[in-house]
């Protein structure tokens, strides 16, 4: 693709999309927090963002907002489909240096990945950089709470085994469940709570709150993990003071879900 704010040609590596219902959760809690971190606005229909390299090798991430083309890009490679994907030049919102994600791939037959000199994009800030695996907090809570939405049967055969014994007890699990409850009852910010298809009627759900995410499905298991709890995973309780049914239930009502 051209980038005209760039000047020259990118070569697209790979694509994600940044709307209120699918979002990298590295760059944040919910949909603001994510766009806020990028620089640009959080508008309802989201943005997409294109990860690739220029002529020099250079890592640029390329934030542009025709949606349904990135979309209709990240669908065709997911089922091993040859897809070309170049937006308009004048859907370019901003050219970013460097990338907020770690990528495994490269283009041939140019310089080997490296991150432009700062303030290259016009902006003075620092390149983008995946997180640090040597650390916990944040990112590495809502990372590990994608993994395990994307291991469910494991996660979920793990908990059987050990029964979950010592969650009733933690101290920040009360916490967590109660901020999310609250947010039945009063909207947080778009993002915040998201729903995405499972295996039969079941609904894959995450939940993010200051220091805390949830990952659970529907009618089924919900996790949590805490800043204070590093590489920590605690079995939400079924009994006790919050009926799970009903909080998970609740959640995917006032949860967005993927157009």
């Amino acid at each position: 693709m051209s980038d005209d704010e760039g000047g020259g040609s990118l070569y697209v590596l790979t694509a994600v999309l940044l709307t209120p219902a699918q979002f990298p959760s590295v760059l944040g809690d919910d949909f603001p927090e994510a766009c806020s971190l990028l620089g640009v606005a959080p508008n309802g229909e989201g943005y997409g963002l294109v990860l690739g390299q220029d002529e020099e090798g250079a890592r640029w991430t390329v934030v542009v907002d025709d949606v349904s083309l990135v979309a209709a890009a990240i669908a065709s490679w997911d089922c091993g489909m040859d897809y070309d994907l170049s937006p308009d030049e004048r859907s370019i919102v901003v050219s970013l240096a460097g990338w907020p994600l770690e990528l495994s791939v490269a283009a041939s037959g140019i310089p080997e990945p490296h991150d432009p000199e700062q303030g290259a994009d016009g902006t003075g800030r620092v390149p983008l950089a995946p997180p640090s695996a040597q650390s916990w907090g944040p990112v590495q809570r809502r990372m590990a709470a994608d993994q395990i939405a994307r291991q469910w049967d494991d996660w979920r055969e793990r908990e059987a085994l050990d029964g979950g014994a010592a969650a009733a007890a933690h101290p920040g699990l009360a916490r967590a469940l109660a901020e999310a409850q609250a947010y039945t009852l009063a909207p947080p910010p778009p993002g915040r709570v998201r729903s995405s298809f499972a295996a039969a009627e079941a609904r894959t759900l995450r939940a993010d709150g200051p220091g805390w995410s949830l990952v659970a499905r529907t009618g089924d298991a919900a996790f949590v993990l805490l800043d204070e709890e590093p590489s920590g995973v605690i079995g939400v309780p079924r009994d006790g003071e919050t009926d799970l049914p009903e909080l998970l239930a609740a959640l995917d009502r006032v949860a967005v879900r993927p157009v």
